[in-house]
């Protein structure tokens, strides 16, 4: 599955004349599917779009905050063409999941997106018309999302998410409060060797 994801200010989906639906501040994001996709897939998508920090915090701090924590809105566009593989200058879609098959699957990613976050603040085009997508920019910020492969890849992926969600932990936590805990560890080390718990040593000694 593969996903281009964009902050916006403002974004709209109109068909013929009449707007289907729009947003304001938030991700409009488009969403091809492939014919591989399961899931799991899904999963992933709809985790990373929820939170991926695009936006800045209170005191402006850039890349702090994702849409749910700024309790922003959502808009996805079913877009098959992003599943498009390139024969000569002819694009071609056979990677891409039928649409008979892909609406049922685009449709249980919005409701999977909406359990996660909030109904309202989940909108998006309509399948399979042929739609004009409005979109401001803002940055600009454009992020391209591709679902792992593999199970492995998935594993592989899930393990750095974790550290690189220590590293930020230990950031916040400043280096005087790092300092603090290293410096309890020797304490507790320290009291272990005292107490004997590596072999008495007290006993050695004269009363």
């Amino acid at each position: 599955m593969r996903a281009i994801i964009q902050r916006v200010t403002k974004a709209s989906v109109t068909v013929g004349e009449e707007q289907v639906s729009s947003i304001g501040r938030g991700l409009c994001v488009l969403l091809g599917i492939s014919v591989d996709d399961t899931p799991r897939d899904a999963e992933y998508i709809v985790r990373k779009i929820l939170n991926l920090r695009l936006f800045e915090d209170e005191s402006g701090r850039s890349w702090s905050r994702s849409v749910m924590d700024g309790n922003l809105e959502v808009l996805c566009v079913s877009q098959f063409t992003l599943q498009c593989v390139l024969k000569g200058n002819k694009p071609d879609f056979h990677c891409a999941m039928p649409a008979e098959l892909a609406q049922p699957f685009y449709n249980s990613i919005l409701e999977d997106m909406r359990s996660a976050y909030k109904p309202e603040l989940v909108k998006d085009g309509k399948f399979g018309a042929f739609m004009q997508v409005h979109i401001q920019n803002d940055g600009p910020v454009t992020v391209e999302l591709t679902s792992p492969s593999s199970p492995t890849d998935l594993k592989q992926m899930a393990k750095q998410e974790k550290q690189q969600q220590r590293k930020e932990k230990t950031r916040a936590k400043g280096p005087a409060e790092s300092g603090r805990e290293k410096g309890s560890q020797r304490s507790r080390q320290d009291l272990s060797a005292s107490s004997g718990a590596e072999g008495d040593v007290s006993s050695e000694r004269e009363p």
